[in-house]
């Protein structure tokens, strides 16, 4: 058992020397990161026009498709093969805050807190998730307001791009507009992160302290898939309300501009005052079951995005 555990400890903390004042993990997080979007986003533009359709909104009130597999098929029809990277700029760009950000202040935490590998426990990786989330997710949420608008398919932002719609989001909406759900967001940022991350390293010490796996590729799949199962779940509703928070605009100035907004249907400005008025209106016009709009291209995606992730990071990790 011990001869197994020998060769774990570089690995987990990516070398001898202490992180506080080591590079690798934000570096390593951020590539792997964006790597793992792009391979995944055609997936998250299905759950995004999945969580916003169905809202008694104009523009949003029907329900155009039935599923994951029946909104990729219409949107290639539809808006062809390009629509579903519709978005794919701010979200490499988040990823690379965001990614980078996380990931390393989740693994730097975890080394200052817990020296040593073995003296970790489930509590403390959660809080060390949970800061890393919330911190990460609070700053780049811009990026992830220009992401979701894009998905989405608003007629404003469908022919621009991201610098167009950055500015035409700060010039009509303020500073504000573009931290618009960052609430929700970082809720989801803790629960997901809170969850995942913790989970992932659970299950890998387990496995290998078990003798079930080795800290092989395999390993590595496993635990990254049962972890994107309890992320998921944990987070779909938060999500939910966090698509919906973003997708909204609440114009500076009215007068043309907020005419111009209302014929593309755009959310009022009233609609969703915060994200407990957000989680209060789906529940009442749409029921329980809408917050778990999009589960199945969340967990879907999450799986393959953490599998793809966790062993580019594993690699490069072996490699350096």
């Amino acid at each position: 058992m011990t001869e197994r555990r020998a060769p774990e400890r570089p690995a987990t903390r990516m070398g001898p020397q202490s992180t506080r004042r080591d590079w690798r993990p934000f570096l390593y997080g951020g590539m792997s990161s964006c790597f793992a979007e792009f391979c995944t986003f055609p997936i998250d533009t299905t759950k995004i026009r999945l969580q916003v359709q169905g809202q008694r909104v104009a523009g949003l009130r029907e329900l155009r498709y039935r599923g994951m597999s029946h909104a990729l098929v219409r949107i290639s029809q539809e808006e062809g093969l390009r629509a579903l990277y519709r978005g794919i700029s701010p979200a490499v760009l988040r990823q690379s805050t965001y990614g980078t950000i996380k990931f390393g202040v989740y693994y730097t935490m975890k080394g200052v807190i817990c020296p040593n590998p073995a003296d970790e426990t489930l509590l403390s990786n959660v809080c060390c998730a949970i800061v890393a989330g919330v911190v990460s997710s609070s700053i780049a949420n811009p990026t992830d307001v220009l992401k979701v608008r894009m998905q989405a398919a608003n007629d404003s932002v469908r022919q621009k791009g991201m610098v167009r719609c950055f500015s035409d989001i700060y010039q009509q909406e303020g500073v504000r507009g573009l931290w618009r759900g960052v609430g929700p967001t970082a809720q989801r940022a803790a629960v997901i992160v809170g969850v995942e991350l913790p989970l992932y390293d659970f299950f890998k010490r387990y496995f290998i302290q078990n003798d079930i796996m080795g800290d092989s590729t395999g390993n590595h799949f496993a635990s990254s898939l049962l972890s994107s199962l309890g992320g998921a779940v944990a987070s779909t509703p938060i999500d939910v309300l966090r698509t919906r928070m973003m997708n909204q605009r609440a114009l500076l100035h009215a007068g043309p501009a907020a005419a111009a907004a209302a014929s593309e249907g755009v959310v009022p400005a009233h609609f969703y005052r915060s994200s407990l008025d957000c989680l209060y209106k789906t529940v009442r016009y749409e029921g329980c079951r809408a917050l778990y709009k999009g589960f199945v291209p969340t967990w879907l995606r999450l799986g393959p995005w953490n599998i793809i992730f966790f062993v580019s990071f594993e690699r490069l990790k072996q490699l350096y």
